[in-house]
């Protein structure tokens, strides 16, 4: 790459990480999308973020998702459950599957659990049966306010997903890297493998659909290089897909 091309990039990187740091001006960020308000509102990321408890519970059992709600409030987070079933037919779960009931990165707020309905249908939709995550709640056991992102519990870090064929889809080796280079749109790099463009139709379907606020894969930086962030944020109306 050369000297300018670098220097190009390294400037892309830093207006989106000045965005999600200070919430900075849309003009400055290249990978910004603000729609009309009224779109904006109807689409499921905001609908979900913003439900009250009350909704969230409503829209869960009508939905029959599998999330049972944990009683004992967790610093932070405004509804915690656990996910104990599959979501149209995709196992999701951490990385060792043997502390799904205890561990405390599989809690999840409701509103996640919504928004990982509708994604867990998008993947089913493409053969996807299994979601592997790196964690989903980041604890601050001395939060006195309710937290967005991971301490939230409005966030997950997805690593692998396993096709119906039994291969797997894993993003630190199948998501070809490229720092500052788009991930959906116009203009997007197409990554070179065929594992590599379906794990990134994956999060632009995710997007097209309005699913989540925030995607960051291994083209926002090093620290994304194996997952994808994948959240959904309170009073937030734009999109950021990297």
């Amino acid at each position: 790459m050369s000297r300018s091309k670098l220097i190009q990039s390294w400037s892309r990187l830093l207006a989106v990480a000045g965005f999600l740091t200070s919430h900075g001006s849309h003009a400055s960020n290249p990978y910004l999308e603000a729609p009309l308000v009224s779109e904006m509102l109807s689409t499921p990321a905001y609908r979900y973020a913003n439900a009250s408890n009350d909704e969230v519970r409503e829209w869960l059992e009508a939905r029959q998702i599998p999330f049972v709600e944990i009683r004992d409030s967790i610093p932070g987070v405004r509804l915690p459950g656990r996910l104990v079933g599959p979501l149209h037919g995709v196992f999701i779960h951490g990385t060792d599957v043997r502390h799904m009931a205890d561990s405390p990165y599989e809690i999840l707020d409701g509103r996640l659990a919504l928004a990982l309905d509708d994604f867990s249908q998008l993947l089913a939709e493409n053969g996807i049966v299994e979601l592997v995550h790196f964690t989903i709640l980041r604890v601050k056991p001395t939060a006195t306010t309710l937290l967005t992102r991971h301490p939230g519990a409005l966030a997950i870090d997805v690593g692998e997903l396993k096709r119906n064929d039994g291969t797997w889809l894993r993003v630190k080796h199948d998501f070809e890297p490229a720092i500052g280079a788009k991930t959906c749109g116009t203009g997007a790099t197409r990554l070179d493998s065929d594992a590599g463009r379906l794990l990134q139709a994956l999060v632009c379907q995710a997007r097209a659909r309005g699913i989540f606020h925030y995607a960051l894969t291994p083209h926002f930086d090093a620290a994304h290089a194996d997952h994808f962030h994948l959240e959904i944020k309170p009073a937030v109306k734009w999109f950021l897909y990297n």
